[in-house]
């Protein structure tokens, strides 16, 4: 069975994707695959390599700063979302599309290529389930006109939150401008929103997230109820244990005395959640809130500001 975690990014999805990996019948690509990516690996080791450097260090954390997983002196194989290795075997298709990735851009070609890349790993590393995961467009309209039966697992977290570390980490391209930026040109209407803003770029970062759950959600009304499922990470984070159990069961995974082992590993702080209250003024904030605050209320995250729009 093949199965993706997809999220926004800075939402809790690399967690969930390392959560499941600990499984020891699940395989993945991973960060070592990626870096040598010229070199086509189909990752025979990963499994056994991600199990032996589970040892307990800051690295498992989540939302921690975490040091270069292939530096110096240290070497951690991890599950990755494989960028360069996709590219590379795949397509340039997939890094950055300036929209989401469905049906209509499932050639045969680029099938094949899906199916190729994907099967050759399965294959090689033995085992009955493989998980990738991936962030920004969901990309599962072609993704399953190539594996019509996988199943997605989609990572939600507070918008706040999410915009709030877009705006703090060096590879968010927001600060070019939509014109520049991967989530492609703004409709008029969202020009318009960011120009009355005032340009701000922390109401871009809103326009950003926004899209990309609009992308989520137009995705999972295209998907067949039994393989998809909403994972807020807020959940995963009061009462891990219970969260994840839904996640193993919808992936038809056994909780098993090794990945007992795998999960005692991973630290979970509830209280990392807010941070945002913190790094965005109240003004800011209130303006984040006031865009993002449709998709916000969906899944369940009260408005803390009365000026809404």
């Amino acid at each position: 069975m093949l199965s993706f975690v997809l999220g926004s990014g800075r939402c809790g999805s690399t967690l969930v994707t390392e959560l499941v990996a600990r499984h020891p019948d699940v395989g993945f690509v991973s960060n070592v695959d990626d870096k040598f990516a010229r070199l086509n690996l189909k990752g025979q080791w990963n499994s056994a390599l991600f199990a032996r450097s589970a040892e307990r260090d800051p690295s498992l954390r989540p939302f921690r700063d975490r040091r270069r997983p292939l530096e110096r002196g240290r070497l951690r194989v991890a599950p990755s979302e494989g960028w360069t290795v996709l590219e590379r075997q795949i397509s340039n298709i997939f890094p950055q599309p300036c929209r989401d990735l469905t049906a209509l851009d499932a050639t045969p070609w680029l099938t094949g290529r899906i199916t190729d890349f994907f099967d050759s790993r399965m294959e090689a590393q033995g085992k009955p389930h493989f998980v990738h995961h991936l962030t920004g467009w969901p990309r599962s309209g072609l993704l399953r006109s190539a594996y019509p039966d996988a199943r997605f697992v989609h990572v939600i977290r507070d918008g706040r939150a999410v915009c709030s570390s877009w705006l703090q980490m060096g590879w968010w391209d927001g600060y070019r401008g939509p014109d520049s930026w991967y989530l492609g040109p703004l409709s008029p209407g969202d020009q318009a929103e960011w120009e009355s803003s005032g340009r701000s770029f922390v109401a871009l970062a809103g326009i950003g997230w926004r899209l990309l759950m609009d992308a989520l959600d137009q995705a999972r009304r295209l998907v067949p109820a039994d393989q998809w499922l909403d994972v807020r990470l807020e959940d995963l984070m009061e009462s891990p244990r219970e969260t994840l159990e839904q996640v193993m069961d919808f992936l038809g995974l056994d909780w098993t005395p090794e990945f007992e082992a795998g999960f005692r590993l991973h630290t979970f702080q509830a209280s990392r959640g807010v941070a945002w209250k913190r790094d965005l003024g109240d003004e800011q904030a209130a303006l984040l809130e006031s865009i993002i605050a449709r998709p916000l209320t969906t899944y369940g995250y009260p408005l803390l500001h009365s000026t809404v729009h």
